[in-house]
């Protein structure tokens, strides 16, 4: 199908209304396959408005006698009035913003055809391949290896063709312990901690269900893990379901690590949202911010029971759990839930910030994101396919990533001198995971990514924010750079709101009321 077949009107005069502090735009709107314009007319002083169709999240539109409105509310918060002439040309734009904004062919979509000036195609895609991080790793112990197990995606679908293991451990080995875990992620490295000899790892549960059957290969994997570290070091298992759901999972052909199977391995269980909860709980908290009629009292009664900063509070918990496990207590973690896609790569990110200095820097970070985060195979087209607004409430979809976004920002905001980046660098990846002209977060793993020829045919997001002007908008002036461990408060009343995050909802809330209840 041709973008043409989708545009049923491609050009009406309209009025934009972008919110209270912006004015109103007039001009002529026009539609095309990725974007909607905006143009003020050649004696209008305002440039062209430009919106990314795929960064609509939910339409809505009224129509009078002579005209139209259509409200778009925006992936990343912003809401948008169009006022157009003619109720035809109305109801026509919006039906083809609809139709547009929702397709789902990933080579139909903008980054496959998006040509900035002074990038090149294949440009920073080379920045970050988990090479890069095994040479580091390689320095500091020779108790692990780049395998290449997985080179055909064939072992396991999300994970990247090289995962850093343990040396003593055969490939072999490696795809029985595979079949062994819930869609093939065995345990790989995640960060090696040099000052301990300690590493944090990461897997998906393993299949022992209601037989508790066992896998020699994978409790051979989890020793080796344990000698490649320093001498008589023990384990946690970090997982993020609670006991109850572990043992449910256990019926359906899941589970936990029995303590017979695992010598050395202590189970601790640390329950973390995800799914659906997480995707309500941020519906409500947008919810309470985008409402400026509510009492202040109200307003605190619903970002308390919107239960977001409960979420926060848990996951840098959980990460300071696996941290303080490796640095004061010399243990190895593992963690992992049940997909391994979400709230294990949420704390294995974490507890690197909190304990790696080079993780705190900008290219540092950006190397976390991409082999934590895209690399490790979170499945950004399912999880950002809509944000807050979208009527549609699929169970795929969880602000996962943007959860460890605003726990990123609570530890700049309590170590204003410890991250080189600053809360630009947060918003640019919270807007470009849910709508971008680049491909860095398109697909939901290596395996498809490699399918859609992501790395040749579009731009690098890494690419665009390592420019030079780029840079200098997004680096922490106050960056100095802290060798130690950063250790942040967890409680709720250390924790704030992430206003910028919410910015277009909070312009008209007194600023008095932006903190949460203590």
């Amino acid at each position: 199908m041709e973008f043409s077949d989708l545009i049923r009107t491609g050009r009406a005069q309209a009025k934009l209304l972008r919110g209270p502090e912006a004015p109103p735009l007039r001009g002529t709107l026009c539609l095309t396959g990725h974007h909607l314009l905006l143009s003020p007319g050649p004696q209008a002083t305002s440039e062209l408005w430009l919106l990314l169709l795929r960064s609509v999240d939910s339409i809505e539109k009224r129509v009078a006698s002579d005209s139209g409105t259509i409200t778009l509310r925006c992936k990343d918060l912003r809401v948008l009035q169009l006022e157009i002439e003619g109720v035809e040309a109305s109801l026509d734009i919006a039906r083809s913003i609809e139709a547009l904004s929702s397709l789902e062919s990933v080579i139909t979509s903008f980054p496959f055809f998006y040509r900035p000036k002074g990038l090149r195609l294949g440009d920073a895609w080379h920045f970050h391949p988990p090479e890069r991080y095994y040479k580091r790793v390689a320095r500091e112990t020779n108790a692990w290896r780049l395998s290449e197990v997985n080179e055909d995606f064939s072992v396991c679908p999300s994970y990247p063709r090289a995962v850093i293991v343990p040396r003593s451990v055969d490939d072999g080995a490696l795809a029985r312990s595979a079949r062994f875990r819930q869609g093939g992620r065995f345990p790989v490295l995640s960060y090696h901690h040099a000052p301990s000899g300690t590493v944090l790892v990461r897997s998906s549960q393993p299949l022992t269900g209601p037989q508790k059957r066992r896998c020699a290969e994978d409790e051979e994997l989890l020793r080796a893990v344990l000698a490649g570290a320093r001498p008589g070091a023990r384990g946690f298992i970090v997982d993020t379901r609670s006991s109850q759901a572990a043992k449910q999972a256990r019926m359906t052909g899941g589970g936990t690590e029995a303590k017979t199977a695992y010598p050395g391995w202590k189970r601790l269980h640390r329950p973390l949202e995800r799914g659906q909860p997480l995707q309500e709980s941020f519906v409500r908290l947008v919810e309470a911010c985008g409402d400026p009629q509510q009492s202040t009292d109200s307003w605190l009664c619903r970002l308390e029971g919107c239960c977001w900063l409960a979420h926060v509070k848990e996951a840098l918990s959980t990460a300071c759990l696996a941290a303080q496990g490796m640095e004061r207590e010399g243990a190895c973690i593992l963690v992992h839930g049940a997909e391994g896609t979400d709230s294990t790569l949420l704390v294995t990110s974490l507890a690197q910030l909190i304990l790696d200095p080079l993780s705190r820097t900008m290219a540092g970070f950006q190397e976390l994101v991409e082999r934590e985060w895209i690399q490790a195979g979170h499945p950004f087209q399912l999880r950002c396919a809509h944000s807050a607004f979208s009527h549609a409430r699929p169970k795929h979809e969880a602000p996962t990533f943007l959860l460890f976004l605003d726990c990123v920002w609570q530890l700049g905001r309590q170590f204003p001198l410890s991250l080189e980046f600053g809360e630009g660098l947060l918003l640019a990846l919270f807007e470009h995971a849910y709508a971008s002209p680049f491909g860095t977060f398109l697909c939901n793993s290596e395996k498809e990514r490699c399918l859609c020829e992501v790395r040749t045919r579009t731009h690098s997001l890494w690419s665009g924010l390592n420019q030079p002007k780029e840079q200098r908008k997004l680096r922490n002036p106050l960056y100095a750079p802290n060798p130690l461990a950063i250790w942040p408060s967890v409680e709720l009343q250390s924790l704030r709101l992430w206003q910028a995050s919410l910015s277009v909802l909070l312009l008209l809330r007194p600023i008095s009321a932006l903190d949460p209840p203590t």
